[in-house]
């Protein structure tokens, strides 16, 4: 079977739920966004919400992705640099223990973190402190660590580091590997476009966004933001909440429905869905099956906090995805 490799912020998630919107208008965070903070910052948020309940877990974009395809028992390795402190070795070990090969430089920063704050209505907003994820540099990048691997998986909050996401899709396409890149968030691709669009006309074969994320790149709705992303790519993808999502090759173009699910939590839907998808793509199957693996994916982690399953539910996901597969 084909294997990914990813590359992205090694971050662990300190998940809180906070009663209403208050506390984000009280430290000047857009809902839904995702805004980068200093250490300083890092620290008084965490004082403030030190008597809320709180919820560690392994995250950044592109290590859920890879997380959810080494669930579904692909071949996978991670590209990512941590701190010398506690907060990184929980990041390896979790690796270690998904199965999947950490290739982590440690750098001189603490470890990176995402504060990400759950509203009742289950919108996530992060404040990220990067830390020593942002001291990753295209010299530390080793072309052998991108051999023996099909596809590679880059997460949209890495691509404000323009020069190691340029070094690392060039390596990438020089070792015959798919590049396929989540757009993450409508702000980071507002401040990127002219990058964004160089790297994706150029290098990447598969984009997934989301429909703020899409207008934000195209200034289009989702249907014409996804024949304007299948004109840069080789397949498009356009997720567009409770719609679903749409998918285009060409001029194929694919709506895909979603699961029955009660939402509890959206961390990792995108992230998640995008396992899904690759992990379709990679066994040959139709798109409009990669959708639906995709959109399974997606509808069973947002009904539990954290872009983390239990093993039971793993165990239902690869049932519902026998039933939608050919035979």
């Amino acid at each position: 079977m084909a294997s990914v490799l990813g590359l992205g912020n090694a971050l662990v998630d300190i998940l809180v739920g906070v009663p209403n919107d208050d506390f984000l208008n009280h430290f000047d965070l857009p809902k839904g966004s995702m805004q980068l903070i200093d250490e300083n910052t890092a620290t008084k948020i965490t004082q403030h919400v030190k008597n809320f309940e709180l919820r560690k877990a392994p995250g950044g974009s592109a290590a859920n992705t890879i997380n959810g395809l080494s669930k579904l028992e692909v071949k996978t390795g991670f590209i990512g640099k941590i701190g010398n402190d506690e907060i990184g070795s929980f990041f390896k070990e979790d690796m270690i223990r998904s199965g999947i090969k950490p290739m982590l430089s440690i750098g001189k920063a603490p470890s990176g973190r995402a504060l990400v704050f759950v509203t009742p209505d289950s919108e996530r907003t992060f404040a990220t402190y990067l830390g020593a994820a942002i001291e990753l540099v295209p010299s530390e990048l080793d072309e052998n660590e991108f051999r023996g691997y099909s596809y590679f998986h880059i997460e949209g909050y890495l691509v404000q580091n323009h020069d190691l996401v340029r070094q690392a899709v060039k390596i990438a396409k020089k070792h015959g590997l798919k590049v396929t890149l989540d757009l993450a968030s409508y702000n980071v691709v507002e401040q990127n476009m002219d990058f964004l669009d160089e790297i994706i006309r150029d290098y990447v074969d598969i984009v997934f966004a989301n429909q703020d994320e899409a207008k934000a790149f195209t200034g289009l709705d989702p249907e014409g933001a996804l024949s304007a992303l299948a004109g840069l790519c080789d397949i498009a993808v356009v997720k567009v909440g409770r719609k679903g999502s749409l998918i285009q090759k060409g001029k194929e173009v694919h709506r895909i429905g979603i699961i029955d699910a009660t939402p509890l939590d959206k961390t990792g839907a995108g992230d998640l869905y995008a396992s899904g998808f690759i992990y379709g793509l990679i066994n040959k199957y139709p798109l409009a099956v990669c959708g639906e693996i995709g959109s399974i994916l997606s509808g069973k982690v947002i009904e539990v906090v954290g872009p983390k399953m239990e093993d039971h539910v793993w165990d239902s996901i690869k049932a519902m995805i026998a039933e939608v597969t050919p035979k």
